[in-house]
């Protein structure tokens, strides 16, 4: 049986391209092409029904490496906790006051964006900062 090379991870929200293009910064990802035979997003949107408009949304690393984000409309808001989250690595192979100072950087950083930070979890020498994306879905800083 083959193994699965690539995935995609997609996100339930109220408006996708605004929680896109959120990620977009934090990742320094690029917002996807447009379907084929449009120039923009604008003008795939308007040969949408009403309804329909702006009801999905993606973005891209642009080294190809990392997996795809979708975001897609769904009529009811975020009621609790998430199942699964991403943790954005900031921190890797760093310990005790040098990973956190990278963590609270990047929290800095993103707190500007509309992220919300939720709590840090710290025991002298690993680290991660719980954090809300702008629709209230949790991450980590790791």
């Amino acid at each position: 049986m083959p193994s699965i090379k690539q995935f995609q991870v997609t996100f339930d929200c109220a408006e996708p391209e605004r929680v896109a293009r959120f990620w977009c910064e934090v990742l320094g990802y690029v917002v996807s092409p447009p379907p084929a035979g449009f120039a923009t997003w604008d003008d795939f949107d308007r040969s949408r029904p009403p309804e329909d408009r702006g009801s999905w949304f993606a973005c891209s690393d642009p080294t190809g490496v990392g997996p795809r984000l979708f975001f897609q409309r769904v009529p009811e808001g975020k009621v609790v906790k998430n199942r699964v989250h991403l943790c954005v690595r900031v921190g890797t192979g760093l310990v005790g006051e040098e990973r956190l100072a990278a963590l609270e950087a990047e929290c800095a950083r993103l707190i500007p964006l509309g992220a919300v930070r939720v709590r840090l979890l710290y025991d002298g020498n690993d680290s991660c900062i719980v954090m809300q994306d702008i629709e209230g879905n949790e991450f980590c800083l790791d």
